[in-house]
């Protein structure tokens, strides 16, 4: 297992290199101001971590009632991953939209393109941190020890 210390230095790499690489990428591709796309990555950010408290505690919820347990399945599991994008999305794109001044299509295609980029920078990000900083052998013992 990770320290805190280690899962702190973790999250704060991932959101301020992500902001480094993301906002000028989005400034040059959708043509607005750095500080603008800046904002939209840190909200974005904010909304998401939010979100996902609130909606993982009502998946939990839901899932107890409807099933009795909270254990997912994979089919679960992608439902899950789906509604939890999807309900981002509905957040997320309107506040887009008003801020910048542009469409909900295109409010839509640049929140598409952000939950895109996070997507295939959380993959680069993580196995590059695994690598950078490993877990230490006696912690992958003690992890394997309790399964």
């Amino acid at each position: 297992m990770r320290t805190t210390k280690d899962r702190i230095r973790h999250t704060l790499g991932f959101e301020i290199i992500g902001l480094l690489i993301f906002a000028p990428l989005a400034s040059l591709l959708f043509d607005h101001q750095l500080f603008d796309m800046g904002l939209m990555a840190v909200v974005g950010s904010l909304i998401a971590t939010f979100w996902n408290y609130a909606y993982n505690l009502l998946f939990d919820h839901a899932m107890v009632l409807l099933r009795g347990d909270v254990r997912k399945t994979t089919p679960i599991r992608v439902c899950h991953a789906l509604l939890f994008e999807g309900g981002l999305l509905l957040l997320f794109m309107p506040m887009i939209a008003w801020y910048l001044g542009i469409s909900l299509w295109e409010a839509f295609v640049m929140d598409i393109a952000m939950a895109s980029f996070y997507l295939v920078y959380a993959f680069v990000y993580n196995l590059a941190y695994d690598r950078v900083f490993p877990i230490p052998l006696s912690a992958r013992e003690q992890a394997a020890g309790q399964g």
